[in-house]
């Protein structure tokens, strides 16, 4: 029978004091919000600080710079080829779940030749998304269509009301905001259908060496929130509330049943989806080209869970 214990039951210590960044105020950081917020981090024995870091690659800066040690963030390839010691031990995104949302007029991909597609930051996921979807309608980035960094959401939102931009990339409950603000959505790209690594669980493979029982409480409470957010819809969503900041129904039900369909059970990264961003990658660093996509990811934590039982136990507890 598999035992649930917690590192400060374990080693008779106090609940250890750990950071842990995310980069988005997003459906797809919901699970980090829930770990913190239903007590599944201190389950496993860890005080989590949640630092938020506002774009992708400022967080993949903080996390190389080992401060904080881990962080759930989809740029860990990048990092990784320009030579930092940074992997993923899970993954919630196995696809791109961006919508391109455009000022009205604009009703077509196709019809974005000369115009503006703003993004959060250089190297952050909505501009890998972005470069992907320019590669896909065959536009040349900046030629084409130029790139222009604009911010956060909201930034990006008032970019388009100001007309500094003409389209950006939204995940599920941004479309529900820019709806609202009559822009419209003219492209899903799940519908490319491409499996593409996307935000996932980062650390170092130092940090897993030095501090492997603090890495797997951590991850313990990262698996154990997917579970819960699929069994507590309306506990999960005063959560997203609180986050987000915002209480619309609509909102709340966007970002819930986006994160529900996205995210598996068993959260392993795609290796699949990692060779996808090296092919993309290739072009522009030359690394790409002989790179496994074994060397992104550490899967020994998620596998010694499946041993322990884990996983079993949780689909007891969450049947």
């Amino acid at each position: 029978m598999f035992l649930v214990l917690s590192l400060d039951r374990a080693e008779g210590h106090e609940p250890k004091s750990i950071k842990i960044g995310y980069p988005a105020i997003s459906y797809n950081q919901i699970h980090i919000w829930v770990t913190k917020e239903a007590g599944l981090f201190k389950r496993y024995g860890l005080d989590a600080d949640l630092v938020f870091f506002r774009g992708g690659q400022t967080a993949t800066q903080a996390l190389v710079a080992g401060d904080p040690p881990i962080v759930n963030i989809g740029t860990v390839v990048q990092a990784n080829l320009q030579g930092h010691d940074v992997v993923l031990i899970a993954a919630s995104e196995n696809a791109y779940a961006y919508s391109v949302v455009a000022l009205p007029g604009i009703t077509r991909v196709e019809q974005l030749r000369g115009k503006k597609l703003g993004v959060s930051g250089f190297g952050s996921a909505s501009h890998n998304a972005a470069l992907i979807l320019l590669s896909r309608f065959k536009f040349e980035p900046n030629k084409d269509v130029a790139i222009v960094v604009a911010g956060p959401t909201m930034d990006r939102l008032a970019a388009m009301t100001a007309g500094t931009i003409d389209t950006t990339l939204l995940t599920a409950t941004e479309v529900v905001t820019a709806r609202k603000r009559g822009y419209s959505e003219i492209y899903d790209m799940l519908d490319m259908g491409v499996e593409i690594q996307g935000n996932g669980f980062a650390t170092s493979r130092s940090y897993i060496k030095n501090q492997r029982a603090t890495v797997m409480a951590a991850l313990k409470g990262y698996v154990e929130a997917i579970h819960y957010i699929h069994h507590n819809k309306e506990a999960t969503q005063k959560i997203i509330a609180k986050y987000l900041r915002n209480s619309d129904p609509e909102v709340l039900e966007a970002a819930y049943r986006g994160f529900v369909k996205m995210v598996p059970a068993k959260p392993y990264p795609t290796l699949k989806g990692i060779e996808f961003l090296l092919d993309q990658f290739s072009a522009k660093i030359p690394q790409a080209k002989s790179a496994k996509p074994e060397q992104f990811v550490d899967l020994s934590l998620l596998q010694d869970l499946e041993r322990e039982g884990f996983f079993t136990d949780l689909a007891k507890r969450y049947p």
